[in-house]
């Protein structure tokens, strides 16, 4: 750890912070929604099915974003590109409040996820561009956590605002991120790694016809990653509120603590995979997830249920708070912009299914959200392990 912490330079310092408050703004957006499903249905006169399927379609678009933006950023460079996307989607989780029904609410959370999915590549790349080799895969881990830090403020502003201000009232928290532009635009130069020559040459023509392969791959491991994650993590909330009753303080308290966990497993396996390697370290954290599933999704007590989340999470975030590192190692040098986002988000849109299918699975069993979760869970992770094993290890390729 003293050894990826030393050495660096301010840029890079202001570089990792605009990354990691980009994802994690940019995921507080993204999980109110999980938080406000059965409200939003209420209000709207619909059934939370109805409603569940603004999460499928943000992350659906989600790899159209990624693709937008990273052409563009592997064009016109990370910096400029990364300010615009991170504009856009604080304006748009703004316009979520003063949504007047069910269509127009799920036309703005559409356009949400397609700035929601530009940021990650970008920032991604332009991180793992600009720190030096050894520092990754700690580095990895504390872009992943941004994530999970967004679901923690989620649950935060849930727990404590709620019932002030209502689902409308939290969405028009949304705005705040706009504030990052500033700081990025102050503080953050262009990646080392992105030249006006790569983005000449970084063709879509060019990627396609020679990584094509490569991209096949890692769609489909990124499929498995993200019904890992959603499927742990988009109705939960929903789970603890409805199949077990609990108010929104006690909902909202078990997602801090299992968010907690999630940061926490991002960064250490983000770190340990710098000398453990990308590939054994995401198999084992996958793996550790299984046995703790009954306990996460089947225990009766609020007690036990948080603390079969925190683990959860650990493990879930843990193999995540690799990926970072992993997929910009093992991408195109003249399409590291577009590659991890699109590819990421490609995984995002096959898996956006995962709340519909897991709200359906539980509507019929009765309301019961303990197989929908373990279901999904244990089989998620036992095609992670498969799939990374059968990849390549790229913990030493040079990104700047």
């Amino acid at each position: 750890m003293s050894e990826s912490l030393k050495g660096w330079s301010s840029a890079q310092k202001h570089v990792v912070a605009a990354s990691y408050l980009g994802w994690t703004l940019d995921a507080f957006d993204f999980f109110l929604m999980v938080f406000v499903i059965k409200d939003v249905a209420h209000d709207f006169g619909v059934v939370r099915e109805d409603v569940a399927w603004a999460v499928t379609l943000t992350l659906a678009l989600r790899a159209v974003g990624a693709f937008i933006f990273g052409r563009l950023a592997d064009r016109f460079g990370r910096r400029p590109i990364l300010m615009a996307d991170v504009a856009i989607y604080s304006v748009l989780g703004f316009s979520t409040a003063f949504a007047p029904n069910l269509v127009v609410f799920l036309i703005i959370r559409s356009l949400f996820g397609i700035a929601m999915g530009g940021e990650w590549g970008i920032g991604a790349s332009l991180t793992m561009e600009s720190v030096k080799p050894e520092a990754r895969g700690f580095v990895s881990g504390l872009l992943q956590s941004g994530y999970p830090s967004g679901y923690l403020l989620a649950s935060v502003a849930y727990g404590l605002l709620y019932t002030h201000i209502g689902w409308r009232g939290l969405f028009m928290i949304s705005v705040i991120p706009a504030l990052l532009v500033l700081y990025i635009r102050r503080h953050v130069p262009e990646s080392p790694g992105w030249s006006s020559e790569h983005a000449r040459t970084g063709t879509l023509t060019n990627v396609l016809r020679n990584h094509w392969g490569l991209a096949l791959y890692a769609i489909l491991l990124m499929t498995a990653f993200n019904f890992f994650s959603h499927g742990t993590q988009d109705i939960y909330p929903t789970f603890l509120q409805v199949q077990h009753k609990f108010p929104p303080a006690v909902t909202g308290s078990i997602a801090v603590i299992y968010n907690i966990g999630a940061i926490l497993g991002g960064w250490t396996f983000g770190f340990w995979s710098q000398s453990f390697g990308r590939r054994r370290t995401i198999v084992v954290a996958a793996l550790l997830a299984i046995p703790v599933t009954y306990l996460w999704a089947f225990s009766e007590t609020a007690a036990m249920l948080t603390v079969g989340a925190f683990l959860m999470q650990f493990f879930v975030q843990g193999a995540w708070g690799v990926i970072p590192a992993h997929l910009n190692e093992l991408s195109p040098v003249d399409a590291r912009g577009t590659f991890p986002g699109t590819v990421y988000q490609l995984g995002n849109f096959i898996a956006s299914y995962n709340a519909v299918l897991q709200t359906r699975i539980a509507a019929a069993n009765h309301e019961n959200y303990s197989i929908a979760l373990a279901s999904v869970a244990v089989i998620a992770a036992l095609v992670i392990a498969i799939f990374t094993m059968l990849g390549r290890e790229a913990r030493e390729a040079k990104l700047a």
